[in-house]
């Protein structure tokens, strides 16, 4: 229940957008939230039942409310993304963006050098990026080094160190990279020229230059100029062969930013492309951890306003995975479904993918117990479970040809199979092949000695089957009284589809799913272990049938005679002498007689 103080602030927050901000009761700030209408939105945080556990414990702490109107529902947006970074609220998503990018810098410097930097400093310089990897950064450094003149040194070429003749040109020089600014013997606005024309390359105007390089190749062939009008030409092929390799759909697509994003349990990738003449000139995902449950429209928006803050982007049109409030001024929001523009949206849902697979992999490695405890909740989630399934029980019936009908349960806990905890079952009141009746019997002695037992009873039940089979086990459960107790689920193999007690509409999970693939390995890993048992209890039945088949021979003597001799095989050859050694001359001679017989 909320204090007075809280109920009194709520009778007189405003019918206004703007940002809200939520305090505990040590003056803490704790949650920062925006709002077309801060009274209704903060309003539903009391007036209603919460779904969510996070928002129920982060509605208890609230002791007192703050809020700042805003003129319209985008400054609240911009408002909240501020208030977040600034302050880092408990219960607001986590902006995590650990990793380090390569940029390009075009420092602010008399006669600009252009070079690569992980790191951007707030010195006036111009930077560029990030780019998706240091390949991609250093393909298009050298294609400037090819097309363009710049300074690759660290001097000071100020007016006043060039005019004293401090410095003398080095290598670079001889080598026609470059035209010696350290000694005067180039402007600084012919320099500028050409870092102009680097700066274009950088954003992927690349119509724009070779367009201006064919003008200027024309020029100096009716100059006359042939040997210069070859060289331009020259660079008029590396743009072309480079804008060949980097162009990703139509180049008419241009100036657009591209943001999707993939989520799980606890965290949600937004990754941004950005697009120029069909080219992608900048890529970047970012991992925000989720606080309170947020919808991946709730992640995705925050993504976007963090992005394009970041990146300092000012373009005018956007392509989205989803649909989400975006009220930007003179900004176009596009959901493409077809064509050139989905090619845009699924290549950056890759990269999001792609993104979140490498942090899986570092997890993995690094923090196992986190990797766990995010695959255990996702399984939660994916499985409608009120817990982790931290011990899963999975069932399996074998009876190849309806003979020696068996049945195994496998057990896995913390995600990882169990070995020590596995059991095969004979099937003792069934006649016959019946998959149903069977899966009754075993899931019902197998609980019925848990309890017995008091042995701890898993979280999830997985039975090997679809509906029919799934059946059968709930029977056993509410004989027990487990049933509503337990989570179980049947796994039918064509599709595999997840069935649910009660729900004749099945779940299909993703095929990359982690809860589908632990589900899969429990079921694989009963039908082995299931297998294993049938085969070796049909091999000891037909070894103990054709010995008793044998006239004279009773069931102590085959004892007697598999203790000494194995098999059948061992038996067929082993000598007179040595059977009536082992079980006495009369029988020996039985023995040996039936198999001589069979030669």
């Amino acid at each position: 229940m909320s204090t007075e103080h809280v109920k009194n602030i709520l009778k007189i927050l405003p019918d206004k957008p703007g940002v809200y901000q939520h305090y505990d009761k040590n003056g803490t700030l704790i949650y920062v939230g925006k709002a077309k209408n801060i009274k209704k939105r903060v309003s539903s945080y009391f007036n209603k039942t919460q779904d969510s556990g996070k928002t129920k414990v982060l509605v208890s702490k609230i002791e007192d409310i703050k809020y700042i109107v805003t003129p319209t529902e985008l400054d609240a947006l911009l408002l909240e993304n501020n208030l977040i970074k600034e302050n880092k609220p408990r219960y607001n998503v986590l902006l995590k963006d650990d990793k380090t990018y390569p940029w390009i810098c075009i420092k602010k410097e008399p006669f600009p050098r252009i070079f690569s930097t992980r790191r951007v400093i707030k010195d006036g310089s111009e930077y560029f990026g990030p780019f998706p990897s240091g390949k991609v950064m250093k393909t298009l450094l050298e294609l400037i080094k090819q097309l363009y003149t710049i300074r690759t040194c660290s001097l000071n070429l100020s007016p006043a160190n060039i005019d004293s003749g401090k410095y003398k040109v080095c290598l670079e020089y001889h080598l026609k990279n470059c035209l010696g600014p350290c000694e005067g013997l180039q402007t600084e606005k012919e320099y500028l020229a050409d870092v102009d024309s680097a700066r274009d390359l950088i954003k992927g105007n690349f119509s724009h230059l070779i367009s201006e390089l064919k003008k200027t190749m024309e020029e100096q062939a009716a100059d006359m100029a042939f040997e210069s009008a070859h060289q331009t030409k020259v660079k008029i092929d590396l743009l072309q062969q480079y804008k060949a390799k980097s162009l990703v759909v139509n180049p008419k697509i241009t100036d657009v930013d591209v943001f999707t994003i993939q989520s799980d349990a606890q965290y949600g990738y937004v990754n941004f492309l950005r697009i120029n003449e069909g080219s992608i000139v900048q890529s970047h995902t970012i991992e925000i951890k989720k606080k309170l449950d947020e919808s991946d429209e709730e992640l995705l928006q925050f993504g976007v306003l963090a992005l394009r803050e970041k990146f300092n982007s000012t373009t005018k049109e956007i392509y989205l995975s989803i649909p989400i409030r975006l009220p930007l001024e003179k900004v176009t929001v596009t959901i493409p479904q077809k064509g050139d523009k989905k090619n845009l949206i699924d290549l950056s849902i890759r990269n999001a993918l792609f993104y979140r697979q490498d942090k899986l992999k570092n997890m993995q490695i690094v923090d196992p117990d986190r990797h766990l405890n995010r695959i255990m909740n996702q399984m939660k989630i994916d499985l409608r479970m009120p817990v982790e399934p931290r011990h899963i029980e999975c069932f399996d019936n074998s009876n190849i040809q309806g003979t020696n009908p068996v049945a195994a349960c496998v057990v896995f806990k913390n995600g990882k199979p169990s070995k020590k905890d596995y059991r095969h079952f004979n099937i003792k009141t069934v006649e016959g092949p019946d998959d149903f009746a069977s899966m009754e019997e075993v899931v019902y002695r197998r609980y019925k000695r848990l309890l017995e037992e008091k042995q701890p009873l898993p979280d999830l039940i997985v039975i090997d089957g679809g509906k029919g089979q799934l059946g059968s086990a709930l029977k056993s459960l509410e004989k027990l009284d487990l049933r509503g107790k337990i989570t179980i689920i049947g796994i039918a193999k064509r599709l595999e589809e997840i069935y649910f007690p009660g729900d004749s509409i099945p779940l299909y999970l993703d095929k990359k799913s982690e809860s589908l693939k632990i589900i899969q390995q429990a079921r694989n890993e009963a039908h082995r272990f299931g297998i294993t048992h049938h085969r070796n209890k049909r091999s000891k039945h037909n070894l103990n049938s054709s010995l008793e088949d044998i006239k004279g021979i009773g069931k102590a003597t085959i004892t007697e005679l598999l203790k000494t001799y194995k098999n059948i095989k061992g038996i067929r050859e082993a000598s007179l002498d040595s059977l009536t050694s082992s079980i006495g001359k009369s029988k020996a001679e039985i023995i040996r007689a039936h198999f001589d017989q069979k030669k």
